[in-house]
């Protein structure tokens, strides 16, 4: 029986699901690294290939590692972060959301184009450059670009330079997504140009203007939803 069992009180699969992860940590695997397999992880740990197939469990229940069929076990990309850490998805009135959201993306976006603006580089910059491209096409051609914008601001907050910003990214996209589904691509053209300018502002290494193009790109869809809100309560008064 290894010594693990009894390390803090813990459950032996939890403890090893810990050890797992400073491994992971300890030898700087990046995302969509290969981790050992399971005879190989038993061997350095002393369990048993039970243990550690339920340690695997837990780990990929809390999208650190994911399974491959016939390939084998690798560190996720979601790097422990879930698609929607803050429950959004419960909550009923999309409207009322939306408009909370921004505001909190108008708290922290314009702040992290500054700062993106200030450690992007080249090869980032050309990359968001063609995601705008991608997004202008998906646009005019009336098919769904919730997918082609959440990548963008992913992108956004992953040329900050800023560990922590990039892990807010999850509730910035969880954003995006009520957006595109509340405004029904009202703001075509309006993201199309907000967008273009807040990545020239990036590429140009315009800190001040890539933070007020990124309000400016807010702004218009809190005035989207506030007109929504307005439609709404009109019609609950009629009814």
């Amino acid at each position: 029986m290894s010594s693990l069992e009894f390390y803090n009180g813990k459950p032996l699969a939890e403890q090893v699901a810990d050890y797992i992860l400073n491994y992971i940590i300890d030898n700087n695997l990046e995302v969509g690294a290969k981790i050992p397999n399971e005879f190989e992880l038993g061997k350095m740990i002393n369990v048993s290939r039970t243990t550690i197939r339920e340690a695997i469990k837990i780990l990929v229940s809390r999208q650190i590692l994911e399974i491959r069929r016939g390939a084998g076990t690798f560190v996720s990309e979601r790097q422990g972060i879930t698609d929607d850490p803050l429950g959004l998805t419960f909550v009923k009135d999309k409207t009322k959301l939306a408009l909370d959201l921004v505001s909190v993306r108008l708290m922290l976006e314009p702040e992290i184009a500054m700062m993106a603006a200030d450690h992007a580089t080249p090869e980032q910059i050309g990359e968001m450059k063609l995601q705008c491209d991608q997004i202008e096409e998906l646009i005019k051609s009336g098919r769904d670009h919730m997918e082609a914008d959440i990548r963008l601001h992913t992108m956004i907050a992953s040329c900050s330079g800023n560990s922590v910003v990039e892990k807010l990214i999850p509730v910035i996209n969880s954003s995006i997504a009520v957006f595109v589904d509340v405004t029904n691509r009202a703001l075509g053209q309006e993201t199309i140009e907000t967008h273009r300018e807040i990545v020239n502002c990036i590429a140009e290494r315009d800190a001040e203007g890539a933070k007020c193009a990124m309000y400016m790109h807010l702004i218009y869809n809190r005035r989207v939803f506030r007109q929504l809100e307005k439609e709404e309560k009109q019609l609950s008064s009629i009814t």
